[in-house]
């Protein structure tokens, strides 16, 4: 399919077919990959990788609640054995 590159801002764009965009199952805002290999540019969706236990504390990190005491404790409700909680 022949598509034309149009000015958006700084940069250009071309505009994907919605048949294209629900046959690949992506919807506006989703990230894909770009890759050029010599003449092309090939648009894909990008692998799902499983993250680190290292990366996901990062992103917990980074979480705008996240700082100290913002963290609401959740209540178990009353000791059912000899667990212990301080």
């Amino acid at each position: 399919m022949e598509v034309r590159l149009q000015k958006w801002g700084n940069s250009d764009g071309i505009r994907i077919p919605s048949s294209f965009l629900k046959s690949l199952n992506l919807k506006t805002n989703d990230k894909v990959d770009l890759i050029q290999e010599k003449d092309r540019i090939i648009i894909s969706k990008p692998k799902k990788r499983h993250l680190t236990l290292e990366e996901r504390f990062e992103m917990f990190e980074k979480l705008p609640n996240n700082e100290k005491g913002s963290v609401e404790l959740y209540d178990w409700g009353e000791d059912l054995g000899k667990e212990k909680f301080d």
